[in-house]
């Protein structure tokens, strides 16, 4: 963990035990409409837009409000919670920056009586398992990873190429269980599918933006020149579109490189109305907006009639490419 990480966690976790003089703060609201938040630690990235927007969008259908608030770090996310507290709120979404801050964000919670879900990223306890009795809807990490291997291997074949003459480049947060499931997965297809294991290159990335995967990605192309031909695998697409924008500086022909992300955001569509195909192949979309709007009706039925929804949903996703992405995108209520 690096320090500046794990400084904000225990600094949050550390806040989250001390005493806080909330009872002032906390009422039952009962003669107000129904209030929850949605918490996601990048608000600027389509995904997450996409999903706030859907839980709105749910809200006004249904006559409850959603508090909004972008979380990008431990200290922002108790101090969220806080907010909501102070306002009412009778529960939250959250998508956490750090899957670690789960004890923290359980013990914040329940000083305000609210309850909370978990979307995309499933929080942990202290010992690094899933924290019990918080129900969490996200993707299928392994499987979407798998969709992700099968996807470059048929390109690769369709293209007549030849594995020992390929690169990997696998970019991917170790400490983020999602991005280490979604690339473990994507290495496992391509091994079986012939792909040579010493032809996978690791690029540690800080960040899971499109900067995220352009720094991750330009040394360790830099350090292969013989290496003409490449595939891209990450997290989602920000971070392989930023790869991608990485071997185009490297003048390595679009050609000759196939990326594959996760999500089926805005980036990707307007990477598929460029004239030309770039190095960006496609990306296996799954439905931000229906994990917004899910996740949020799971919370306000939860609150409403006291059932606990599923332990655990997991979802896949379709390939979106060039050819089909404007069908994929409306099916999938993008």
């Amino acid at each position: 963990m690096n320090r500046k990480l794990r400084r904000l966690t225990l600094s949050a976790i550390a806040a989250a035990t001390l005493g806080i003089p909330f009872a002032s703060q906390m009422s039952a609201h009962a003669d107000e409409p129904l209030k929850v938040g949605f918490l996601v630690k990048m608000p600027e990235q389509a995904w997450f837009i996409n999903e706030q927007k859907a839980a709105t969008a749910l809200g006004q259908k249904e006559k409850f409000s959603v508090v909004n608030i972008g979380t990008p770090d431990g200290e922002k996310v108790l101090s969220a919670i806080d907010n909501l507290g102070a306002q009412g709120a009778q529960g939250f979404v959250i998508c956490a920056p750090d899957v670690r801050l789960g004890p923290a964000i359980q013990a914040r919670a329940k000083r305000y009586n609210m309850k909370f879900v978990t979307v995309d990223d499933q929080l942990v306890d202290s010992t690094g398992k899933p924290l019990p009795n918080v129900p969490h809807l996200g993707m299928s990490a392994f499987k979407i990873g798998n969709q992700v291997g099968t996807a470059i291997s048929d390109e690769m074949k369709k293209r007549g190429w030849k594995p020992e003459e390929v690169g990997a480049l696998r970019i991917t947060d170790y400490e983020l269980p999602t991005a280490k499931q979604r690339t473990d997965g994507a290495t496992e297809t391509l091994l079986a599918n012939g792909f040579k294991k010493e032809n996978i290159f690791d690029a540690p990335q800080k960040t899971t933006d499109d900067e995220g995967g352009f720094n991750a990605a330009s040394p360790v192309l830099s350090q292969h020149p013989n290496i003409k031909k490449w595939v891209i695998y990450a997290i989602n697409e920000e971070t392989v579109l930023g790869a991608v924008r990485a071997t185009e500086q490297l003048h390595i022909a679009s050609a000759d490189v196939i990326g594959v992300g996760i999500n089926g955001a805005g980036e990707a569509f307007a990477e598929f109305q460029k004239k030309e195909q770039t190095g960006f192949y496609g990306t296996i979309a799954v439905s931000s907006t229906n994990h917004g709007k899910d996740s949020t009706q799971n919370l306000v039925d939860w609150i409403k009639n006291g059932k606990q929804p599923p332990a655990d949903t997991q979802t896949t996703g379709k390939l979106m490419v060039r050819s089909n992405w404007q069908d994929v995108r409306k099916e999938l209520g993008i």
